[in-house]
C-alpha cells in the first residue's frame, strides 16, 4: 500500500519497523495516561513488545544477511526464525501479562477519565500500524523474510485491536458499565496469544526444515520437467526453504552414453531455471546412470519434434 522508496535490503526494513513502532508506542501511551483506560493501557503494554519484537527482527536481519564462512557453510538465514520464535514467545507472555491486569481491572473497577481524547490519539497510532502492516506483509513475502512476515502479522494484530477499542471504549463511555473496561482488555489478552501462538508455530516448522507448501513443490517438478529434456529422470527430489534461500537436491538420471559435459550442461539449464523463478536457490543434483532409474519421480520422455516433458509424480 505505502508509496513511499523502501530500502533495498531487508535490514532497512526492520530499522524502520523499529522507528514505527516507537511511534505508534508514543501515541498509544498517550492515549492511557489521558484517559485511563485499561484497555488502552493493555494496547500500550501490547506495542511495547513490538518495539522489542522490531529490535530483536532488526539483528536477526543484520546477522541473516551475513555471507557464509566456514563456520556457516550454508549461510546464516535461520537467524530470522530465532527472531520470530523469540517474537512468539514475547507476545504470549505479554498476553498473560495483560491478561492479569484485566482481571484486576474486573475486581476493581475504575472510570475512563477522557475517552474520546484517549481514542483519537490510538486511533492515530491504528492508521499507522495498518499501513506499516500491511507494507511489512508484502515485503516480508515478496522476499521470503520470515522475520519480516512475522513482524508484519504481529503489527497487523494491533489494528484488529485498534478498531475493537474504538466501537469498545466508546460503549464504556456511553454506558457507563466501568467493568466493559476490563473485559476488552481481556479479549486483547486472548488475541494476542493467538497471534503468539501462529508466530511461533510457523518459525518452529522453518527450524525443522518442514516442507514447503504443495503449489510450490509442483512448482519446482515443473521447472525441472521443462528444462531437463535429455535426462531420462529426476526423482528423490527434497527441498527446505529457510528464510529467503531455497535448499533443493535430487537425482538425475541419464543416459550411461551421455558425456560429461552434456550432463553438465542440462544441470545448468535446470539450476538456470530454478534460480530465475525460485529466487537465491542452492542446487545439488546427483547424476546417476540410466540402470540406476526408479520409473518414478519425474519421467522425461524425449521427441524429435517437441521440447516437452511428460510427468509422472511418484506418490
Amino acid at each position: 500500500m505505502s508509496t513511499l522508496p523502501l530500502p533495498e535490503s531487508n535490514k532497512g526494513i526492520a530499522i524502520l519497523s523499529l522507528v514505527v513502532s516507537l511511534l505508534a508506542l508514543g501515541l498509544k501511551y498517550a492515549a492511557y495516561l489521558v484517559s485511563g483506560s485499561l484497555a488502552l493501557y493493555a494496547d500500550a503494554v501490547e506495542t511495547i513488545i513490538n518495539v522489542i519484537s522490531a529490535a530483536g527482527g532488526l539483528w536477526a536481519l543484520t546477522i541473516a544477511e551475513r555471507p557464509a564462512d566456514h563456520n556457516h557453510t550454508y549461510g546464516h538465514y535461520k537467524a530470522e526464525y530465532l527472531s520470530a520464535v523469540a517474537e512468539g514467545t514475547l507476545v504470549v507472555v505479554t498476553a498473560f501479562v495483560i491478561g492479569r491486569e484485566a482481571v484486576e481491572g474486573w475486581m476493581n473497577p475504575q472510570p475512563i477519565q477522557a475517552p474520546w481524547n484517549g481514542l483519537m490519539l490510538n486511533g492515530a497510532a491504528t492508521l499507522l500500524n495498518l499501513a506499516w502492516g500491511l507494507t511489512m506483509l508484502r515485503v516480508g513475502r515478496k522476499r521470503r523474510s520470515p522475520a519480516l512476515v512475522a513482524g508484519g502479522q504481529h503489527v497487523l494484530s494491533d489494528v484488529w485491536t485498534g478498531g475493537a477499542l474504538v466501537v469498545g471504549v466508546s460503549l464504556v463511555s456511553l454506558s457507563g458499565w466501568a467493568r466493559l473496561d476490563a473485559v476488552l482488555a481481556g479479549l486483547i489478552a486472548v488475541n494476542v496469544l493467538r497471534v503468539g501462538w501462529e508466530v511461533m508455530r510457523d518459525s518452529i516448522a522453518g527450524l525443522m526444515d518442514q516442507a514447503p507448501e504443495p503449489g510450490t513443490l509442483d512448482q519446482i517438478r515443473d521447472i525441472i520437467a521443462l528444462n531437463g529434456q535429455g535426462a531420462i529422470e529426476a526423482h528423490d527430489i527434497r527441498t527446505r526453504i529457510v528464510g529467503a534461500m531455497t535448499f533443493l537436491d535430487f537425482h538425475l538420471v541419464v543416459p550411461g552414453s551421455m558425456s560429461v559435459t552434456q550432463a553438465h550442461d542440462i544441470c545448468d539449464r535446470i539450476e538456470g531455471a530454478l534460480r530465475a523463478h525460485m529466487g537465491s536457490t542452492l542446487v545439488h543434483i546427483h547424476v546417476e546412470p540410466e540402470n540406476l532409474a526408479k520409473h518414478e519421480g519425474i519421467v522425461f520422455w524425449p521427441s524429435p519434434n517437441t521440447n516437452r516433458a511428460a510427468m509422472s509424480h511418484s506418490k
